[in-house]
């Protein structure tokens, strides 16, 4: 099959398109699909460039994004901690169908489209130990992928392959922060990286729930923004407190980190929540423990999907309350190309690949 191998950390040179890469084969509790479009996520990338390496300060978007970070440890090089085995297929985003079930797996469900939920579940029930398609495990960056059937969730929708495989990561991601901080109709939400995958699903699922969204992005972007939903948005480099006042926000949703997180902490009203699933603009924050505790603010960093979220947002999909934002399709052997692309910034929503084009 059609694949693409993460040969190691570093720079473009390590994804290796081939096409002779064995087809996996299911075991039991397993189901292999067929990938129709996977999207392209910061995962990836950081993944490849050692980024989660706790020896790397600096923002995902910085020369490390291409070349890869030097001063990244090997040992710890994987989003949980760990070292990671190489080679490794990549590639969080799926959507495809069942062509083959191992053991255990009702044969009946070949031929589901599915949509694969990347935060895969241990079988002990310990909520935290999980595993993450495409990064510990090999993902959709290829023709078949391998996938615990229970987290491969039929769907029903008239969008297409790739229209659908820009939900799972993103989509996810932003509704369990939104769900990890109890947003609720009426509150008023900000939310950083506006315009990328994460937080433009963040500006519609906020919508969804009713609130007033906030949302920070580039000025060339700010349209299309707006069209998802926001009330207003913010220049990406604007002075936050004074264009959104200080303690007037309930819940901010943030990708970015850097600079900007004490003045997010400013924002919020007391009592207000901030909720974390990214740091494109840097990991090393500043962090004055008086606002936190004076404020009786709540810091919730979101990996780890609760259990209702997944399920949800395939009810969301199928009944049009959310809708996909493509920026570009590429096919898989233009990997370089699309992270290229998702480096510069310059895009609203997901980078799609379509493995068999």
């Amino acid at each position: 099959m059609k694949a693409v191998l993460l040969t190691g950390n570093g720079g473009f040179d390590r994804l290796d398109y081939r096409d002779d890469v064995p087809v996996p084969a299911p075991k039991a509790g397993e189901v292999l699909i067929r990938v129709g479009a996977a999207g392209v996520n910061n995962t990836d990338i950081n993944t490849r460039t050692g980024w989660y390496s706790k020896a790397v300060t600096a923002g995902t978007t910085s020369a490390g994004g291409v070349g890869g970070f030097t001063e990244a440890k090997s040992e710890d090089s994987g989003w949980t901690g760990a070292a990671l085995a190489f080679p490794r297929i990549q590639g969080a985003d799926a959507c495809g169908r069942i062509v083959a079930v191992g053991a255990d797996v009702d044969a009946r469900r070949i031929g589901e489209r599915v949509l694969i939920e990347p935060v895969f579940r241990g079988p002990d029930g310990d909520p935290y130990r999980i595993t993450y398609f495409g990064s510990d495990r090999d993902g959709a960056f290829a023709e078949f992928a391998i996938a615990p059937a229970l987290h491969a969730h039929r769907i029903e929708s008239r969008l297409s392959d790739a229209e659908l495989a820009s939900f799972p990561c993103a989509y996810s991601a932003a509704e369990n922060m939104l769900a990890r901080a109890g947003l609720a109709a009426g509150e008023t939400v900000l939310i950083t990286g506006a315009s990328g995958g994460v937080g433009s699903a963040a500006v519609q699922l906020a919508r969804r729930r009713g609130a007033t969204v906030i949302a920070v992005a580039g000025e060339a972007k700010a349209a299309a923004v707006l069209s998802l939903g926001a009330s207003r948005v913010i220049p990406r480099d604007a002075d936050l407190l004074a264009q959104v006042g200080r303690e007037t926000v309930d819940v901010v949703i943030d990708v970015v980190g850097g600079a900007h997180f004490p003045h997010l902490l400013d924002l919020l009203r007391r009592g207000g929540r901030y909720a974390a699933a990214g740091a494109i603009a840097g990991p090393v924050v500043e962090l004055d423990l008086r606002t936190l505790y004076l404020k009786d603010l709540r810091l919730i960093g979101c990996t780890v999907l609760e259990p209702e979220v997944f399920g949800n947002l395939v009810l969301y999909i199928e009944r049009g309350e959310i809708k996909p934002v493509i920026a570009s399709i590429h096919p898989l052997s233009a990997i370089v190309a699309a992270q290229r692309e998702f480096l510069a910034k310059q895009h609203t929503g997901k980078i799609v690949l379509l493995p068999s084009a």
